[in-house]
């Protein structure tokens, strides 16, 4: 299949060379903003783990800096800037939007599909941030970002795969020159000094380009029905991931590590769960043979959740999300810390 549509990955690749260059040269514009912005992107379709780095981004910042994400805000019903406030749902902005905005109190969420009209809006606002983290704008480039930070799969690089439809990329590797900041994500806990090398040498860093290696802590289990609130997580013999992420199989193995046996129902990325969905998993639940089991989701995947009218149905099921941190390897989390708030001091 991957022969039959190359053809047409070699087209695209000739219209994103083309488009790239009329930017390189100016003939397209791109507008910079004065206040401190830092993209979070990837050359791939999805799964790198922009969310929790963005997440680990505001955990740096917003205690110094007020502190804004902007995203398009994928998947919403809506068009142009939406600001969130305590209303927003999924609909309106976005999942990963709304999980920003429900788990940090103390940062601006906004989405705006034109990066450039959402940071302008931003700006205009009564308090306006000190820092703006572009959710996924690598591929926009009409705005320019004061710092890139370019994501690649550990296990997915995107030196070894190939564009769309044949592969998996969606914009040329030649892109990857624009970041300063490469970080490798979902490595193991312990990367030997060869495969490094391997890596390193397959990305072909230039001189101006750091790159750092991060990896998924995953932390303890929260409650998300009404019955999870009284079970003891502890007990947990047998667990059902259900879930509609792009990339599951970090996820996988930490569960088949802790429990003694996992089954999964998998969907579509920013898939809109539907009552049939969640009856199709209740029928999953019932079918696992013991008494000590639960179902697990992403953080992501219950903000299409939370406002459902039947989620009622897991009221007496055991149902939990699985809340993930991103970690640096050893001394380089110092490292990557200090490369963001050099930029920052230099530019706020």
């Amino acid at each position: 299949m991957k022969k039959i549509l190359l053809p047409i990955s070699l087209i695209y690749s000739f219209v994103l060379f083309v488009r790239h260059k009329f930017y390189d040269l100016g003939l397209l514009k791109s507008k910079s903003f004065n206040v401190p912005n830092i993209c979070v992107g990837n050359l791939n379709l999805g799964g790198t783990g922009k969310t929790p780095h963005i997440e680990y981004l505001v955990r740096l910042l917003s205690d110094k800096y007020k502190v804004a994400v902007l995203s398009r805000g994928y998947g919403r019903n809506t068009k142009g800037f939406v600001f969130a406030d305590e209303n927003s749902s999924h609909n309106d902005i976005g999942d990963e939007p709304l999980q920003y905005f429900n788990k940090f109190k103390n940062i601006d969420v906004a989405v705006d599909e034109s990066r450039c009209d959402g940071m302008i809006r931003l700006l205009q606002r009564e308090t306006p941030p000190q820092i703006v983290l572009l959710d996924d704008a690598y591929q926009h480039r009409k705005i320019k970002p004061g710092l890139n930070i370019l994501l690649t799969d550990y296990y997915n690089l995107y030196s070894n795969d190939i564009l769309l439809p044949a592969g998996n990329l969606r914009d040329i590797k030649k892109a990857a020159r624009r970041a300063e900041i490469i970080v490798v994500t979902k490595s193991p806990n312990v990367i030997t000094p060869y495969y490094r090398k391997d890596i390193e040498d397959s990305l072909r860093l230039l001189p101006h380009q750091k790159v750092f290696y991060s990896y998924i802590e995953y932390q303890d289990f929260q409650p998300l029905s009404k019955l999870s609130r009284e079970f003891d997580i502890r007990d947990a013999k047998t667990v059902l991931l259900f879930c509609g992420i792009a990339n599951t199989y970090s996820l996988e193995d930490h569960l088949k590590r802790k429990y003694n046996t996992t089954s999964k129902i998998q969907f579509n990325d920013h898939h809109d769960f539907t009552e049939k969905d969640i009856d199709m998993v209740i029928e999953k639940y019932n079918s696992l043979i013991g008494k000590n089991k639960v179902i697990v989701t992403t953080e992501k995947d219950a903000m299409r959740l939370i406002n459902k009218s039947f989620m009622n149905k897991f009221d007496d099921i055991p149902v939990f999300t699985i809340p993930i941190k991103v970690k640096f390897h050893k001394e380089e989390g110092v490292s990557f810390d200090d490369e963001i708030l050099n930029y920052i001091k230099n530019n706020i």
